[in-house]
């Protein structure tokens, strides 16, 4: 390898990458960051592994990563943020597409015939805290401006001093339990519709969903959910003939005022969180129609926001408590003392709330993320874990057990057919899974890229890119 003299290049980052370009194994290199797709932050792993034939004990495939150039190995870091990773966060994207139609269309060892099953797209939103200036299409606003779709101050409070702040975190913090207590009515309310009892109603029924939150620009959360009727096995039976889209849509109507969780606070009263007025129900078109609500459309819907998160609201995708504190401002010592966390300067904030680059509105909810979350009973809502999500402690997308397939068994067979796919290319022969046995250790080095890696890694995702434009666009 020939020595470079860089002294003149400003840039480390540029310095880096001549000296990884320079680099006698480079090849492999380039070839670890072009098999991560453009990952942002992928993980770094040190360690062993050995493929053994458990009949004969001959070892038939080893591999160290202190081989490899860096002495690390490389693998993707699988965010579903695409703030934070939009290469992993597409495949998540695509993954979820592909869960959420196999729930309506079949396949992925979902049986076609479930097309045939009810199912509607419902949106249940939050209620109101207090008006907020919105985007009407054909008045203005309360305000009295008509503003623009990129205003920043749409969502934001009228008057932020009357404003129920509290209100609205403790929404966003309950939004997980209010879904559960809306499908346990849900399932009730078409016991009744059905003229059964629920004991009756469960061995014909079943309700199968898959959902996705959403923030709004108020910062409040909101759920798009595939609701389906199958039979008492799940997705591999139809419902009773007389348990119809209709008979479901007028049983969501029902169940969603319904669903109530009550709260009570001295610092804040007692409160009693429910879902929005607006409720949006629509049956999803047979499969093969041109109609809007497609399975189609509806799978790409919920799979583009399972790769947002609070940040589409202007507030933060990384967590602001103290890690080493764990948000406390202070660890204790071995016979109980408090000693003060010294990374945090016992504010247990990675970031003081004054400090943080976002809107008026959106401070002041995490700022009362902390304040609620201080108060003894809302300990167990952990508040100030999740006060860059604005309160909500829930997943962005879940599902029931027999909507479809998981997302486990969807990178299980991509994981499969790569392992499949490298052997090939490797020349090396398929081994029986039965008569092998893989053994292994590996440890965590750390995350990202050293500075020139992550050009590199910069142009493998522009590239990426411009080659999914140009296949949308048509092209070749």
């Amino acid at each position: 390898m020939v020595t470079l003299d860089l002294r003149h290049v400003a840039s480390p980052a540029v310095r880096d990458l001549l000296h990884l370009v320079n680099h006698p194994d480079f090849d492999r290199v380039q070839q670890q960051i072009e098999r991560l797709g453009g990952c942002t932050e992928p993980v770094r792993l040190t360690g062993h592994t050995t493929t053994v034939d458990t009949t004969t004990g001959e070892v038939l495939r080893a591999y160290t990563s202190s081989a490899e150039p860096t002495g690390s190995l490389l693998t993707a870091c699988g965010n579903r943020r695409s703030s934070r990773c939009p290469a992993c966060s597409r495949l998540y994207a695509a993954d979820t597409y592909h869960l959420i139609r196999a729930g309506l269309t079949g396949g992925k060892t979902v049986p076609d015939t479930v097309r045939t099953h009810p199912r509607v797209f419902a949106t249940l939103t939050a209620p109101s805290f207090g008006p907020v200036h919105n985007c009407p299409d054909t008045r203005r606003c309360r305000c009295g401006t008509r503003h623009e779709p990129t205003d920043p101050l749409l969502g934001t409070p009228l008057n932020p001093a009357t404003y129920d702040y509290a209100g609205a975190v403790l929404f966003n913090a309950h939004a997980g339990a209010l879904w559960a207590r809306f499908t346990t009515y849900l399932r009730r309310e078409l016991a009744v519709r059905l003229g059964l009892t629920q004991k009756a109603a469960r061995a014909v029924l079943r309700v199968s969903f898959a959902k996705v939150a959403e923030y709004q620009k108020r910062g409040l959360v909101h759920f798009h959910a595939v609701i389906r009727l199958d039979g008492p096995d799940g997705n591999t039976q139809p419902p009773p003939a007389h348990a119809t889209v209709a008979v479901l849509s007028d049983a969501i109507r029902a169940a969603a005022p319904r669903a109530r969780i009550s709260v009570d606070s001295d610092a804040v009263g007692e409160r009693e969180l429910g879902w929005g007025q607006q409720l949006d129900v629509r049956e999803i078109a047979a499969f093969g129609t041109d109609a809007e609500l497609s399975d189609q459309a509806v799978a790409a819907y919920v799979a583009k926001y399972a790769t947002k998160s609070a940040d589409a609201s202007g507030t933060l995708d990384r967590a602001l408590h103290c890690r080493p504190c764990q948000g406390r401002g202070a660890t204790l010592l071995p016979h109980g003392a408090p000693l003060p966390c010294t990374t945090c300067d016992g504010t247990g904030q990675t970031r003081p709330v004054p400090r943080l680059a976002v809107a008026r509105h959106v401070r002041q909810m995490i700022r009362t993320c902390w304040e609620l979350g201080r108060l003894p009973e809302f300990a167990d809502l952990k508040l100030w874990k999740w006060a860059h999500m604005l309160g909500f402690r829930g997943h962005f997308s879940t599902k029931s057990r027999s909507y479809s397939t998981t997302l486990s068994a969807l990178r299980a067979a991509r994981r499969t057919w790569r392992n499949e796919q490298s052997h090939a290319h490797a020349g090396l022969p398929k081994h029986d899974p039965a008569t092998t046995l893989v053994v292994g250790q590996w440890d965590y080095l750390g995350s990202g890229y050293s500075p020139g890696a992550a050009l590199l890694a910069a142009h493998v995702w522009h590239r990426s890119e411009l080659e999914r434009q140009f296949t949308a666009e048509g092209g070749c």
